[in-house]
């Protein structure tokens, strides 16, 4: 049994994570959402394991322009509920990106993360803005090209 493969687990990253930063101007929302995801996630490296947290930092500029391919600007609803009797709210996409358009981008990326404990601490590390502008400069991010 000596000669048999030994399995190796990622550790944790801590305070040595990557920053990626992505321009989401005339991006489809859903492909580039699952690019964010799996970096979140940290699929694209080859120390991925599905129960350690091993992703990278990720910071989404230019949110107010990300492109929604066919009616969805008019058809596509969200909804949030307050948890009260008639609480239920919703809102199309077009009345979302004029008043909270990052969130039309976080909301994505978090319906393609997992449904676990996990995912919270992965969308921690999702930074969106609706400008171009972003306070993280000094972690130098590097550009993602989305194919």
């Amino acid at each position: 049994m000596k000669d048999a493969m030994k399995t190796t687990l990622a550790k944790d990253p801590g305070t040595n994570r990557a920053w990626w930063i992505v321009d989401a101007q005339d991006r489809v929302l859903g492909r580039m959402a699952t690019h964010i995801a799996n970096r979140l996630r940290g699929k694209d490296k080859p120390s991925y394991t599905p129960h350690i947290d091993t992703g990278d930092f990720v910071i989404v500029i230019n949110a107010d322009k990300v492109k929604l391919t066919g009616k969805k600007e008019d058809l596509k609803i969200y909804q949030r509920y307050s948890g009260w009797r008639s609480g239920r709210k919703e809102t199309t996409a077009s009345a979302m990106r004029k008043q909270h358009p990052e969130r039309i981008v976080k909301m994505a990326v978090r319906g393609m993360l997992p449904k676990n404990k996990l995912s919270r601490m992965h969308l921690g590390r999702l930074k969106v803005y609706a400008g171009a502008e972003h306070p993280h400069g000094a972690q130098r991010p590097k550009a993602v090209e989305l194919t």
